[in-house]
């Protein structure tokens, strides 16, 4: 089975999709959706239209999103929640059922501890999936998500 895990965001959204065959994961394809700098509308639509093509090429039969968490900057946070919007919507719109994680769930289900920082999620995301390299944030942050619901279809948490 394969799972598209997706961090949102409005400026750059992180992909990433990952094979699961019973207790083995292993990497197929990662990156970000970058919206520039482009009216408000527009990024938005970018989430959604590229959204759709990765599903499209790579066919997930399932998903995971991140959360929203509330931020200090309410601005910011519902910023995030449309972006979140528009991927959920192409994910939804295919077809294709999709989970919800909390930051501290994906990172719990990762690196073992709610807490982790940034480089720590890069280096379990690269160590787990055998990457020559870790991906760049965004991406290991959205490889991580799929690694969790990965995890949780097998009752592993």
């Amino acid at each position: 089975m394969n799972i598209l895990g997706i961090d949102p965001g409005s400026i750059t959204t992180g992909f990433g999709i990952i094979k699961q065959e019973a207790s083995k994961q292993s990497y197929i394809v990662s990156g970000c959706i970058k919206t520039g700098n482009k009216p408000w509308a527009e990024k938005l639509l970018q989430i959604y239209q590229n959204m759709t093509e990765i599903i499209r090429q790579y066919l997930p039969e399932q998903a995971a999103i991140e959360q929203v968490f509330v931020n200090k900057n309410v601005a910011s946070t519902l910023k995030l929640g449309h972006a979140r919007g528009a991927a959920i919507l192409a994910v939804a719109n295919l077809g294709i059922n999709i989970a919800e994680y909390s930051p501290r769930k994906v990172k719990q289900a990762v690196v073992g501890y709610g807490g982790a920082e940034k480089a720590q999620i890069q280096h379990m995301v690269k160590t787990l999936l055998g990457l020559p390299t870790a991906p760049k944030s965004d991406a290991a942050d959205a490889l991580a998500i799929a690694i969790c619901h990965g995890n949780c279809l097998r009752g592993k948490y």
